[in-house]
């Protein structure tokens, strides 16, 4: 349903709403290899001859109808079946007499959202009208040094604040009733739109309509464009502060969602894309990765995004600390953010200090290459532990965490909050990319990546340690592209650079790293062809330095491996459990299927170090 465009605001500025988010991150991911290691392979059975996949059931869906006990016909599934063509009424009329209940159409992917009994799959595997049918996922929600740490005053000083640009805000909602979200004159709120995807948008006891009852939707959206109004001297203004937000609901008051959602709020941004001047999408979510991102159908929709000219930008996930027979948390970038067009976000820790220069890298941020394809990712990292934004009074989050509030202007509020995670790290992101934009309309989503990338701040230790702050154990991190991409996010050097990548959709695609096992070595790779080393635009000297990549033999060949693994030799555990004993990538499963004990879901938010 779609609210009024201005939102009821209390007529007193006495209660306020604002944002917040959980910070521990109590479920890890089962790692099941050799099952989806089996059902992968089974999946890779070749084409047909349009080029589409003659398994049209995903591995965990193959799996469930193999399953013993499985026929039932009261036991169903939720699923988004893609077809060759736009669904019409004879698709739908097929999945009724299959007794499919339909959930949502999904046009602009030429899907649509179902819950099917799981004994009719079979039938869909023999629909020779059907690309695919993967299981409709659930998944779960992902300050002052902040703006320091990236240069931001470099582009307020020149007048960039991120007038006119709109950014869509896909996660719990935003609740607007802080003044920060006020426009110039102090009148209108500039969360322009609202839609909820989830059925849960509710009344208050104040009779104040509740747009985020979880929380972490009105938080990010204050890193991004919060202005700071209620803290002292604007110190806990967003990124870009005159930004127009588009609320659009897909994670409910525990912050809970599914796939379906997302792309349903996803195809509703590039339906608004021209109403308001949407050229950024914010997705401080994720889940575990089940298929390559060419099959799945959440990592399709954000690409579509992409290539109408919207900047996707998406949180890496937080299993960082995730070691898998010594894989020390590489193999563990969450869905879509594997996607190799989207822009992925890491977390940094900001030190408590204004200087960036002894900043570092989140522990728990998830690091690459992804599972079964072996981007390389994440491809920026920006701060994300102990941000502080807006407060949601009265949110599951503030009831569940009161020791995170924080005051403003004055000591006895509680207008913002502290949360730490990639969700975090992800809206400031976005919000500088709205800054270039307004600085450039004309850039092309790929243009806006490369030159981040490219202008990304690349001086980093070779390795530091952390100690969670509950458990005491400490974690060691490599600063190598697989764990922090080109670099930190630099917005004055971003905003100063005028290098021009191509416009082509796709030419500042992430790498894949490649393994050969003749040379013991992995190599960067685009295509059929290796990454030039002096590429203007993934050059390995220019836009990740050779300080971040791994091994002595960097060169022209973007050799990124070389014989200095850091966790070993191919011959090692750790490295097996990412890249498999041999160059097939179905072995190559760190954690997996989503749909496994139901743990698939993961928030962008995380234990503070």
């Amino acid at each position: 349903m779609v609210s009024k465009q201005k939102s009821r605001r209390p007529a007193g500025r006495n209660e306020r709403h604002s944002a917040a988010w959980g910070k521990r991150l109590s479920v890890l991911l089962l790692v099941l290899v050799a099952e989806v290691a089996f059902a992968q392979q089974r999946w890779k059975s070749g084409a047909d001859s349009e080029g589409f996949s003659r398994r049209r059931l995903s591995p965990e869906l193959t799996r469930m109808v193999s399953r013993p006990g499985t026929t039932a016909a009261n036991e169903t599934v939720k699923v988004i079946v893609r077809y060759r063509q736009q669904p019409v009424t004879a698709h739908y009329s097929r999945m009724q007499n299959l007794g499919g209940r339909l959930q949502s159409k999904l046009h602009f992917i030429n899907s649509a959202a179902f819950t099917i009994p799981v004994n009719a799959l079979s039938a869909l595997e023999a629909d020779p009208e059907v690309v695919s049918v993967n299981v409709d996922h659930p998944l779960r929600a992902m300050d002052d040094y902040t703006a320091a740490a990236v240069g931001v005053s470099t582009a307020w000083s020149s007048g960039y604040d991120g007038s006119g640009i709109g950014v869509a805000v896909i996660d719990s909602g935003i609740n607007d009733y802080s003044s920060d979200f006020d426009d110039a004159q102090g009148i209108n709120s500039r969360v322009v739109y609202h839609q909820d995807f989830t059925g849960t948008t509710s009344y208050n006891s104040r009779g104040w309509l509740v747009y985020d009852v979880y929380g972490h939707g009105t938080h990010v959206a204050g890193i991004l464009g919060g202005n700071g109004g209620l803290s002292s001297g604007g110190r806990f203004a967003g990124v870009a502060p005159k930004v127009n937000l588009i609320d659009l609901k897909v994670l409910d008051q525990n912050g809970g969602g599914n796939d379906s959602m997302v792309i349903a709020a996803i195809q509703r941004a590039i339906a608004l894309k021209n109403t308001y001047n949407i050229r950024v999408i914010n997705l401080s979510l994720g889940r575990g990765i089940s298929v390559g991102y060419a099959q799945d159908p959440l990592c399709q929709a954000v690409e579509s995004a992409w290539r109408d000219g919207i900047v996707v930008v998406v949180a890496a996930g937080n299993f960082g600390r995730v070691s898998v027979n010594g894989s020390n948390g590489y193999g563990t970038v969450a869905a879509p953010g594997n996607d190799p067009l989207v822009l992925t976000v890491g977390g940094m820790k900001a030190m408590n200090t204004y200087s960036r220069t002894d900043d570092q890298i989140a522990s728990y941020s998830s690091k690459g290459p992804t599972t079964y394809d072996h981007v390389v990712k994440p491809d920026i990292v920006a701060p994300g532990n102990q941000v502080v934004s807006l407060n949601d009074r009265y949110s599951t989050l503030e009831a569940a965490y009161p020791g995170n509030k924080r005051s403003g202007t004055n000591p006895y509020s509680s207008d913002y909050f502290v949360l730490s995670g990639t969700s975090m790290a992800t809206p400031a992101v976005a919000g500088a990319v709205a800054l270039l934009l307004q600085q450039h309309p004309s850039l092309t989503a790929d243009q806006v990546k490369a030159r981040l990338m490219k202008t990304a701040y690349k001086t980093f230790p070779t390795s530091s340690t952390a100690t969670d702050t509950t458990t005491g154990q400490t974690y060691t991190s490599y600063y190598d592209l697989f764990t922090i991409g080109a670099g930190y996010m630099d917005v004055a050097a971003a905003l100063g650079n005028n290098d021009l990548a191509s416009a082509t959709v796709g030419s500042a695609l992430s790498p894949t790293a490649v393994y050969n096992p003749l040379t013991g070595t992995v190599e960067l790779s685009n295509g059929n062809s290796s990454v030039d080393g002096s590429s203007v635009v993934w050059g390995s000297s220019v836009v990740w330095g050779s300080s971040v990549v791994w091994g002595s033999s960097v060169s022209g060949n973007s050799v990124v491996w070389g014989t200095s693994v850091v966790w070993g030799s191919s011959l090692t555990s750790g490295f097996s459990v990412v890249w498999g004993s041999s160059a097939d990538t179905a072995t190559s499963v760190v954690w997996g299927s989503s749909l496994l004990a139901g743990n698939g879901a993961f928030s962008a938010t995380d234990d503070e170090e």
